[in-house]
């Protein structure tokens, strides 16, 4: 028998987050950041032609071509698209968070400190160091070679389900 939740039945809930998407301009760079430098592993790369009608009726495009790189970490995934055409509109590599849209994704990081440190050292800007934002928690934001904001997120405090 399935469970409601708000009027909502088992069958009908999301289960989860399988990826997120990020778009790129030049997506060996981009692979190289997550992959090489945040630790993430690539299970899959393919490339879609002008004319792939699937691609089209998904994305909402006409005449799309492009690359897609697939990277892993624990139970997420990042998608890489590097789209050939239509030619992506450019985007301010220091949109602020506020701004409306995918505001950053967050990493959960054993030691956020020495992520901070080694990761500054390869190149990655930051925001600020890391901040204590309360017991059990702390953080600092980060960018990735498009702007995109990358949180770095140590969580020690197991007690609470908000963390889990």
């Amino acid at each position: 028998m399935p469970i409601e939740r708000s009027g909502v039945s088992a069958e009908m809930m999301i289960s989860g987050i399988h990826h997120i998407a990020i778009s790129t301009r030049d997506i060996e760079r981009s692979v190289e950041f997550y992959r090489d430098l945040l630790g993430f592993e690539e299970v899959l790369r393919f490339e879609w032609p002008v004319g792939s009608t699937v691609m089209d009726t998904l994305s909402g495009l006409s005449g799309s071509s492009g690359k897609i790189a697939m990277l892993k970490a624990a139970n997420t995934f990042v998608e890489i698209l590097q789209y050939e055409t239509p030619i992506p509109s450019a985007v301010n590599p220091n949109r602020p968070v506020c701004d409306l849209g995918i505001s950053h994704i967050a990493l959960t990081v054993g030691n956020v400190s020495s992520e901070y440190a080694r990761l500054t050292a390869a190149g990655m800007s930051f925001h600020c160091a890391p901040l204590d934002l309360q017991p059990g928690m702390r953080a600092t934001y980060g960018r990735d070679p498009d702007g995109n904001v990358v949180e770095l997120l140590e969580i020690s405090d197991v007690e609470n389900p908000m963390f889990l």
